[in-house]
């Protein structure tokens, strides 16, 4: 099991925005700013593909990002990068199936770190909780041209099987999310909604998070 309280990682997933250089329309910390003051309550630095930041430039923005974050006191997730993770001692990491192994990353960033992984499979979720898993990221649930290797999207059903097999920790739910199908895959029982381009792509960002946290309260 994970070492941390779930009531509060639940809390903590809502808004729970993931991004890197890629994902957005202009700068990340501009945009980081933003979501910030409107209230996202999880950010995750994911920093991949072609054109990436790499070494130390890609650490240098890592730690703008996390003090950014850490002044809103709001946790700052690494993606699939556990030596960054431990080099900044940020809150968290989260790791894919193709990643760093759930059971190493826990052994690593320790207990008192959030660990998410991402899960297809109720088998993987049960593998992941076994590992420490805090929470899982549940997707996609809808089509995304965030990721360019994406498993078939599940749709909010992925959610309900997962509760219904006795997956009780909390639940991102991710891929293609919007502020039209958020609800939905809330009312399925996710947690959280893990959101990329509906916020980084947004006008603006600060409109696109209320619009998000909005949903929390229908």
């Amino acid at each position: 099991m994970g070492g941390l309280n779930h009531s509060s990682v639940r809390d903590q997933l809502k808004v729970y925005l993931v991004a890197g250089t890629r994902d957005c329309s202009s700068p990340l910390p501009h945009v980081l700013n933003e979501s910030l003051s409107a209230g996202i309550t999880m950010f995750q630095f994911r920093e991949k593909g072609p054109g990436s930041l790499e070494g130390e430039m890609k650490k240098a923005l890592a730690l703008q990002l996390f003090n950014q974050c850490r002044e809103a006191s709001v946790p700052f997730i690494v993606n699939d990068d556990t030596d960054l993770a431990e080099q900044i001692d940020a809150d968290g990491l989260h790791v894919g199936q193709e990643d760093d192994d759930a059971y190493e990353a826990r052994k690593r960033i320790g207990k008192h770190k959030i660990l998410g992984v991402s899960v297809h499979t109720v088998e993987e979720a049960y593998k992941a909780i076994e590992a420490g898993a805090d929470y899982l990221g549940a997707g996609p649930i809808y089509a995304t041209g965030s990721k360019a290797d994406a498993e078939k999207e599940s749709g909010p059903e992925w959610i309900s099987e997962l509760r219904r097999n006795g997956v009780d920790i909390p639940i991102a739910a991710i891929g293609g999310i919007s502020q039209s199908n958020g609800t939905a895959v809330i009312r399925a029982g996710a947690d959280g909604l893990a959101v990329i381009s509906a916020i980084t792509k947004a006008g603006s960002p600060y409109q696109a998070v209320k619009e998000f946290r909005g949903l929390f309260t229908e």
